[in-house]
């Protein structure tokens, strides 16, 4: 059988095809649902190959082919490594149109595999090329010029999703890993002591990397919580400051949590400009955020994107949740009443591109969605857009099985109204400000034609 998929993009033929060439496109259009690592980037959409690789190993290997490159017309690959090529037919040409001012998207595959599979994967990846290509034209306001991006934190969820969006807007990105470096791309980060080199050349540093959150909040985690979040801030702080006006990065850009406001807030709608409120991860995000102080006592501009619940099945909270309500085991958890303050992951990348590229955009920045929503709200949701029963509610005292009594208070049952005032002040467009919409496009259910 041969599937095909179209829609029509706003942007010219000849940007959309540079699009799929530049690092990061691959990732950018691979399902978070689907449980597949990307293991190897195609760089050339003429004769590369990239690789996918399943659980246990199974890898997919799609080749390009040569004698279907037409640029900008059309690329084509082909399924090309065994055991899967010999159990499964697939071969993908990707054609692109002029219609009128934009540019129709045509996907044809050539496969065995049933429409139903296919059909949410492709829906999933026409809107985000749309989505990301008008996430590009917006950008193109605060800054017209590409920049060099140094990432921390790059392998983790969030900068995943971030670095492939910077290359694929034209942006050259440098992961600071803490190994040796495994291509040109990447740079050795000491975190206790950055190298005196270690900016140069770079814009803008974007600092994401800590210990992951979710944990028994135990002495021991929440001083690793600690640790990984505050010295290395400042030190990295320390090494802008030091080269303020010395070709050295121009912003600084820090990853931080709306646990700023406490655990139990209620009603009281959160802007930027409330009051820090009380418990562990108060005190902590505090001191993360005041680490920067280095660079913005030196005039460097400085933001601190206090991060609200990630919305992707690829992990996180909604990774955890995903394949229960899919099961049909799903449910609120606890009474259900407290306030979810969420944010899909493509625009929390967004909001971070912006906190790289927009001058006029400094301190602390609500990393959320206008709307956050009830606990119970969220459940029922997620279980419409998967067509599961909502059912199962998890009462209140399990989540401090898995985290603690501390961490259960502070992060699974958090009651907090958190609104991006600064941002919707400086006119932010957000892909999907509302949940049924950002979970629709999340498990491809939001069709395009």
């Amino acid at each position: 059988m041969v599937f095909r998929y179209e829609s029509v993009v706003p942007a010219p033929r000849d940007e959309v095809f540079a699009w799929h060439g530049r690092p990061g496109a691959f990732a950018r259009l691979s399902p978070p649902w689907q449980p597949v690592r990307l293991t190897a980037e195609a760089d050339s959409l003429r004769d590369g190959t990239a690789v996918l690789t399943f659980p246990g190993g199974l890898r997919w290997v799609a080749a390009h082919l040569p004698e279907r490159y037409d640029p900008p017309r059309r690329f084509a690959d082909r399924l090309a490594a065994p055991p899967l090529s010999a159990v499964l037919r697939w071969t993908h040409a990707h054609d692109f149109e002029e219609d009128g001012d934009g540019t129709r998207v045509v996907d044809r595959v050539a496969t065995s595999l049933p429409d139903a599979v296919l059909r949410p994967m492709f829906a999933y990846r026409h809107a985000q090329l749309a989505d990301d290509l008008a996430a590009l034209e917006r950008s193109r306001a605060w800054s017209d010029r590409p920049v060099t991006v140094a990432v921390t934190g790059a392998g983790g969820l969030v900068g995943r999703n971030l670095c492939a969006l910077l290359t694929t807007s034209g942006h050259r990105v440098v992961r600071l890993v803490r190994r040796d470096p495994r291509d040109p791309g990447e740079r050795r980060w000491d975190p206790a002591a950055p190298a005196p080199d270690l900016l140069d050349g770079v814009d803008a540093l974007v600092h994401l990397a800590g210990e992951p959150l979710f944990g028994r909040f135990t002495d021991g985690h929440k001083d690793a919580l600690r640790a990984s979040r505050v010295g290395p801030t400042r030190a990295l702080a320390e090494l802008v400051a030091a080269r303020a006006g010395d070709g050295g990065p121009r912003v600084l850009v820090t990853a931080s949590a709306i646990g700023y406001y406490g655990p139990d807030r209620g009603d009281e709608v959160l802007t930027e400009d409330s009051p820090r409120g009380n418990g562990f991860l108060a005190d902590l995000v505090a001191d993360w955020e005041a680490a920067t102080g280095p660079a913005v006592a030196a005039g460097v501009r400085c933001v601190q994107v206090r991060t609200g619940i990630v919305q992707t099945p690829a992990g996180g909270v909604l990774g955890l949740q995903y394949p229960l309500f899919e099961a049909g085991l799903g449910g609120r958890i606890g009474h259900g009443r407290q306030w979810l303050s969420w944010i899909g992951a493509d625009d929390l990348s967004d909001v971070y591109v912006r906190a790289v590229l927009d001058e006029d955009l400094s301190g602390p920045v609500n990393g959320v969605t206008p709307y956050p929503v009830r606990g119970a709200d969220h459940a029922r949701t997620l279980a419409r857009t998967l067509r599961r029963p909502a059912l199962l509610p998890v009462p209140g005292w399990a989540p401090a099985v898995v985290l603690g009594r501390e961490g259960a208070d502070e992060v699974a049952l958090a009651d907090q109204r958190v609104v991006p005032t600064r941002l919707l002040a400086a006119g932010h467009r957000f892909r999907y400000p509302y949940l049924e919409g950002a979970l629709a496009h999340l498990f491809g259910r939001a069709v395009r034609s």
